[in-house]
Parts: C-alpha cells; sequence; structure tokens
C-alpha cells in the first residue's frame, strides 16, 4: 500500500500539486487508521491530507480514479486482506458476481442491441446502480473497440460508445414516463432524466479507464489523462469552464503574490556602503575594512506602465495581466494601463476607486476608445501614438510592459520607437501568450521589438504570468 500511495504521490506532484513530504507522511499515518475497504473513505482522507487548493480537487480525483481503480483495488486483496473492498463495490463492479462481461474487444457481446438499450433504460429509470454498471461494461464491450496497447486516454473509445447508444431517445423516453402533472413537474422530470445520463456517461468512463488500467498500468493512463491545473491552463486557449476555474484561481493568486512581494521588500535591509561610517569602524582594526557599514535600505517601488493588446486573439491574456497587476497595485508606486488594437487609449482612470479589478477589466471592452482604422492589430501604430503622448512620463524607475503576440496584421512595426522607449525607461519587458515556436511566423513581428526588449518572456499560463511578476518589485 505504501509503494502504491507513493507512486499516486508522484503522479500528483507531475500534474503540479505541490504536496510536501511532511504531508505524505500525514497521508501514509492516515490511511493506518481507516478501513481501507471503504473506497470513498480513502479518497476523502488521502484528499484532506494532501490538497490544500479546492481547485485542485478534479485533478486530484482523476489520479485517484486511476490509481485506485474498483478493478485495481480488488487485485490488490492478495497484498492487504480481503476486506479491501467494500461490499458495495464488489458488488457493483463490473464483471462481479457474473454481473457483465470483462472482455476487451468490441463487436461483441451477450445480449442484442436493442435488449442492452432495454437494460440500460430500465437500470436508469428504478435507479439500479448495479444493473448499470453492468449494463455500461455490456455497452463498451459491444461498442468502444478497445485496442490493447494503444497509447490513448479513453476519449474515442468514450465517443464510439455514447454514438452507438442514442442516448437522446432514452432522455426522450425517461422523460415521456412522466408526463404527468404541471410545468414544474415535466421541467423537474427533465432535469432528473439528464442527471441520470450523465450518471451513464460516468460509468462508461470509468469502465473504459478501468479497462485501460488493465491494459497498460496506472502510470501510463495518469500520463494520458492528466488534466492541467487551473494555473497550467492555456490562457488563450481555455475554453468557458476553463475561463472561470481561471478567475477564481486569480484572485487567491493576487493576495498572494502581494503578500510575498511585500516580504520580499521588507527583507532587503542593506543599502549601499556607508564609506565614512565604515572607515571610522576601521579604525579599532589598524584601518582594515573588517566591519563593513551599510546606508538604512530605502526600497523604491517600481513604476508600471502596461500596454496591452486587446484585440480578440489575444484579449483575455490582456484581462488576466491587467486584474493581475492592478490587483497587486500596492507593491508598485504607479501602475499606468493602456490598452490598443489599432488606436490606443489610457485606462488607468477605469481600475481608481474599484475594489475588484475585475469589475474595471470588464468595462474596458465598452468604454476604451482603441479602434482607429479597421479593427485589426497595429503593434507599429500603438507605439507611437504611446510614445508622442506618454513617452515623456517615462524615467529610470519606469518598467514598460507590453503584452501581445506582435502579429502585427502586416504593418510596419516601427521599431525604433520602442527603441527610445527602451533609452527612456528602466525597463521593458514583451509578455507574449504565444508558444515560442510560434514566434516569427506569418506577420509576427517579434525579432523586430527583440533587440529593444531586455526580455521577451512566453507567458502562456497564470504559473508564468505569476513567476514573473513577482519578480517586478
Amino acid at each position: 500500500m505504501l509503494n502504491l500511495l507513493g507512486d499516486f504521490i508522484g503522479e500528483l506532484r507531475a500534474a503540479g500539486i505541490p504536496v510536501s513530504m511532511s504531508e505524505h507522511v500525514d497521508a501514509a499515518r492516515a490511511v493506518e487508521v481507516i478501513d481501507l475497504g471503504d473506497r470513498s473513505m480513502l479518497r476523502a482522507t488521502l484528499a484532506a491530507t494532501l490538497v490544500k487548493d479546492g481547485d485542485h480537487l478534479p485533478v486530484f480525483y482523476n489520479a485517484f480514479d486511476v490509481y485506485f481503480s474498483i478493478r485495481s483495488w480488488e487485485g490488490t486483496e492478495d497484498l492487504l486482506g480481503d476486506e479491501l473492498t467494500s461490499p458495495e463495490d464488489r458488488q457493483g463492479a463490473p464483471g462481479a458476481n457474473g454481473q457483465g462481461p470483462r472482455g476487451r474487444g468490441g463487436g461483441g457481446g451477450s445480449m442484442s442491441a436493442a435488449e442492452l438499450a432495454e437494460m440500460l433504460f430500465r437500470a436508469l429509470r428504478d435507479g439500479d446502480l448495479s444493473a448499470l454498471r453492468a449494463g455500461a461494461s455490456e455497452a463498451v464491450t459491444r461498442y468502444a473497440g478497445v485496442e490493447p496497447g494503444r497509447p490513448v486516454g479513453g476519449t474515442y473509445y468514450l465517443y464510439r460508445t455514447l454514438r452507438n447508444l442514442e442516448l437522446d431517445q432514452m432522455h426522450a423516453r425517461l422523460v415521456g414516463e412522466s408526463t404527468e402533472g404541471d410545468e414544474l413537474s415535466r421541467r423537474l422530470a427533465q432535469d432528473e432524466a439528464r442527471v441520470r445520463i450523465e450518471q451513464l456517461k460516468a460509468e462508461i468512463e470509468r469502465e473504459i479507464r478501468e479497462r485501460l488500467v488493465e491494459d497498460r498500468g496506472a502510470e501510463a493512463l495518469a500520463k494520458s489523462v492528466r488534466k492541467p491545473l487551473p494555473e497550467d491552463l492555456d490562457v488563450m486557449h481555455a475554453n468557458r469552464d476553463e475561463m472561470a476555474q481561471l478567475e477564481r484561481a486569480l484572485r487567491p493568486l493576487s493576495r498572494k503574490l502581494a503578500v510575498r512581494l511585500a516580504r520580499k521588500r521588507r527583507r532587503r535591509r542593506r543599502g549601499p556602503v556607508d564609506l565614512r561610517h565604515t572607515v571610522r569602524r576601521s579604525l579599532s582594526t589598524g584601518g582594515v575594512p573588517l566591519d563593513l557599514r551599510f546606508k538604512p535600505p530605502r526600497p523604491a517601488k517600481p513604476e508600471i506602465f502596461v500596454i496591452a493588446d486587446v484585440s480578440g486573439s489575444v484579449a483575455s491574456f490582456a484581462r488576466f495581466t491587467l486584474h493581475l497587476v492592478h490587483a497587486i497595485s500596492s507593491q508598485f508606486s504607479k501602475v499606468r494601463s493602456f490598452v490598443f488594437v489599432d488606436g490606443l487609449d489610457e485606462v488607468t482612470q477605469l481600475f481608481e476607486g474599484v475594489e475588484d479589478p475585475a469589475d474595471a477589466v470588464l468595462r474596458i471592452n465598452a468604454e476604451a476608445d482603441v479602434i482607429a482604422f479597421d479593427g485589426h492589430s497595429d503593434y507599429g501604430r500603438a507605439l507611437m501614438v504611446f510614445h508622442d503622448k506618454y513617452a515623456r512620463s517615462l524615467t529610470k524607475r519606469s518598467t514598460v510592459l507590453i503584452l501581445g503576440d506582435a502579429r502585427n496584421n502586416y504593418h510596419q512595426a516601427h521599431a525604433e520607437v520602442l527603441a527610445d522607449i527602451h533609452y527612456r525607461a528602466k525597463a521593458v519587458y514583451w509578455l507574449n501568450p504565444e508558444p515560442t515556436n510560434y514566434w516569427n511566423s506569418g506577420d509576427s513581428v517579434v525579432s523586430q521589438y527583440a533587440p529593444y526588449c531586455d526580455r521577451v518572456i512566453e507567458c502562456r499560463t497564470l504559473r508564468q504570468l505569476e513567476a514573473f511578476v513577482g519578480e517586478l518589485a
């Protein structure tokens, strides 16, 4: 069991969930005092000892279902005793007590397609979990066509199975069984039918996953089905649900980062060498400056100028970066924000007096004047407008952040303008949300701007954004 737990924790760390050695020890001690036959208890115990962020739970559950699948759990009975699995798990497992086949091939089965559909309908209608699991096993055997040794995560097998089950018709039959009553009753019946169909999908997915674990082992499958943490999601390609995860992760991230930067600044206890006091202290050692004296530290907070492309291709990345920078604005002496497409507008005022920077970010699309001509990104023109109007505000305490993919739609780059901005400012950083191997392809002009930037950084995830912003203060 300890070896299995170690492998499981190794997978959590590979997925990005931080698990310390002390937490590993806590988990090992906890499993000694619980009933290992209760799989749900084991899952709750490991989650309580290993997971510190609620947004990490989906990744944890995904890894748990692979490493502690019902079949592999049953297979360890020889090591941990006959009481390892609960009677409910053993009874509900496909293939247990002769319920359902455990074959792997496709195109076969012990019943016809019509009989299988009727069996699944009755199981859903009656809420019979045992029959539902047996039906899911039969459906996977008949339709999935699982190929032993094929390095896939199972999504294709799930699609093939669901495509042949005609779930829309099954949903309609479930709703048709409860058509009596008023409008509210019918809507409740529809919701209940939808929940039961989702339960069937989950059982089929579990059955496929467990067969893949049997075939390829937990470690190999875990790599195929590993889910990214919210802070590792690609901001530019996140779907609606993933964007919601990113927004939830951004608020605690900004608080944590602000505390870290404040602590970092307080620890800067030494200023430059105080020559006068050092010479004075050296009189007792014959003029040898053994004891250096330092002036009191005067940690200067940097000024931040953010110039963000908010065109459709990189708008989500710009919104998250603006949100994060303004959420920790107390760690900078000044934060000024500018957004552009082919026109440029300052939006600093939208963040003034706002408790939640997310509210100001939402107003940018409606209130910022960023369209001058055709509404396609023009980095050269945006930099020229910024230089003409605001370059005089830059000092050697100013750090300029440019957010965008540098895809200039074949307009003139005007890199000489960025050269003068770099001369006036303390530093210029370019955060590019595209993968590095996409740079300088098509209409990307990163190479023309890079010589006038202190760094051009690939920044596609919240983790990368956090690492960069943590270096600014």
